[in-house]
């Protein structure tokens, strides 16, 4: 058996505010992914991001319940600079999304953030604090 990691999945409440979040991340979704009951996006290195709504999901899978509480699921996304997640949080928390953690160097070597997506997932922000703009 030969098998290799293809895609990540989640589980949105609200496919239209998902959509506009991750296309702020830089997930190029269709153009009528928020209006879809799914949307796929090209993650890089050949992983793809899959949203489905809840009522999706019940559709092919009738026990399902959504967990309660945040923390479902977390992605990190790697930024080029230190400066970069600065930037990225202070505009995301700008325009509203949730703020986890504020940047800070973290002891690993990283400058490290935490924004939420619509449903409370953690989207890790980070990048080597060595990296340097170009």
């Amino acid at each position: 058996m030969s098998t290799r990691f293809d895609a990540i999945g989640l589980v949105v409440t609200d496919m239209a505010a998902a959509v506009a979040f991750y296309r702020r991340l830089g997930f190029a979704f269709p153009d009528d992914a928020g209006e879809q009951p799914h949307a796929e996006a090209d993650a890089g290195g050949g992983v793809r991001l899959l949203l489905d709504t809840e009522e999706t999901v019940r559709s092919f899978h009738p026990g399902w319940r959504a967990p309660e509480g945040g923390g479902r699921a977390s992605l990190a996304l790697r930024c080029d600079t230190p400066g970069e997640v600065d930037a990225l949080y202070g505009s995301l928390v700008g325009d509203g999304y949730r703020g986890e953690l504020k940047p800070w160097d973290a002891f690993w070597g990283q400058r490290y953030a935490v924004v939420l997506d619509p449903d409370g997932n953690g989207v890790d922000l980070f990048a080597p604090l060595s990296a340097t703009a170009e």
